[in-house]
């Protein structure tokens, strides 16, 4: 490793392609959010369960800015109060 570089350490893992269900404003504003951080939608997904498996915050503070104004743009108004809360219209 040259000076300046950062050696970062990775780990390989097994991916499994997966089809789940997700309220549709939530997705956009997931998807909005995965385009902004320059992550896969998988990736950030990834992320954001694994640091709550450890009880941390995944975003920090400006990023929570972004996400409150992509949920506005998105029309999403659930909240971690409506978790488990929410019941699918008939189509």
């Amino acid at each position: 490793m040259t000076n300046g570089e950062v050696q970062i350490n990775t780990k390989v893992v097994t991916r499994t392609q997966t089809g789940v269900r997700i309220e549709t404003s939530l997705l956009k504003v997931l998807k909005a959010l995965a385009e902004y951080t320059d992550l896969s939608l998988g990736d950030l997904l990834e992320g954001i369960v694994l640091h709550a498996f450890e009880g941390k915050a995944p975003f920090q503070d400006a990023t929570q800015d972004v996400i409150g104004q992509l949920k506005l743009v998105y029309g999403c108004d659930l909240t971690a109060a409506d978790s488990h809360m929410l019941e699918e219209k008939s189509r």
